[in-house]
């Protein structure tokens, strides 16, 4: 196969993510930032570490944004996600966790409300910094054909050297001369390495900040022959700017949502693992 057939059999449905103007509130709604709309009964996810002052404590994590299911299943060409009700996703933006410590696990929730007729805006936690209350902007869904970074591909078809030839057909399939995107689903804009080893070996309780070669090599074996087929991309964020507003993650990254699709298909997104990359 050519390389531009081996990147088509790998296309992939996503959701390209447009950030765009201020937004008014709604119940409901796609957005990005102002106040969550959650249940009665919604306790505010909270992450304990230690802070930039090097002071372990437990703090509020960020919301991020919130997306309606119902809007999404037009887009959502696959069924992948929830066809009603309301997705919600958060993040320690303080510190900005980049997923590679097994102890990173909860600085990032991603929660599922499935009946949006009984939630309201929530009242942001009392010890909340105003920093990490973000302006409601609206977001602008879009379908987009998703096909692999390099390092991606590379993981399905290591005896290909031509990265100028796949760049070139990349650009071609997707129209973009940047790999820079907010999305859902898809194939992750990758920025360093391939992330799939990386959440199935960190959520096994393996660190990644150090030497690889003192995780079991039947655990890193197993996680480079099977990981790419069980996990997935939820949610990619890119740096979101609206006026004088900017959340940009480390040097103009990625924030990464990551889930099995066996948790996907169980609606279990308590189990997500997020991973921060940037230049």
């Amino acid at each position: 196969m050519s390389i531009k057939e081996k990147l088509e059999s790998l296309g992939k449905n996503s959701v390209e993510l447009k950030i765009a103007k201020k937004e008014k509130y709604k119940l409901g709604a796609t957005r990005f930032g102002g106040q969550p709309d959650v249940p009665p009964d919604f306790a505010w996810p909270t992450y304990e570490g230690e802070s930039y002052d090097h002071v372990v404590k437990d703090r509020p994590l960020t919301f991020l944004a919130q997306f309606n299911c119902a809007e999404l299943a037009q887009f959502d060409k696959e069924h992948l996600l929830p066809d009603h009700g309301l997705l919600s996703f958060f993040y320690e933006t303080d510190t900005q966790c980049w997923g590679f410590d097994p102890k990173d696990k909860g600085c990032a929730r991603v929660y599922w409300f499935e009946d949006i007729s009984a939630l309201s805006a929530a009242n942001f936690p009392a010890d909340m910094e105003e920093d990490f209350k973000f302006p409601m902007v609206k977001i602008k869904l879009a379908p987009k054909t998703s096909y692999p970074s390099w390092a991606d591909f590379n993981e399905v078809f290591p005896d290909e050297e031509d990265d100028d030839a796949f760049n070139d057909t990349w650009e071609e399939l997707t129209g973009d001369d940047a790999e820079e995107r907010s999305q859902l689903l898809g194939w992750p804009d990758v920025i360093q390495n391939s992330m799939f080893e990386e959440c199935d070996l960190v959520t096994q309780g393996y660190y990644l900040g150090s030497d690889w070669n003192k995780i079991p090599k039947e655990a890193r074996q197993r996680a480079k022959e099977t990981a790419c087929d069980r996990w997935m991309l939820l949610l990619q964020l890119d740096t979101v700017e609206c006026g004088d507003f900017e959340l940009m993650f480390g040097d103009c990254g990625h924030i990464y949502f990551y889930i099995t699709k066996e948790d996907l298909t169980a609606r279990r997104f308590d189990r997500v693992w997020l991973i921060l990359q940037c230049y």
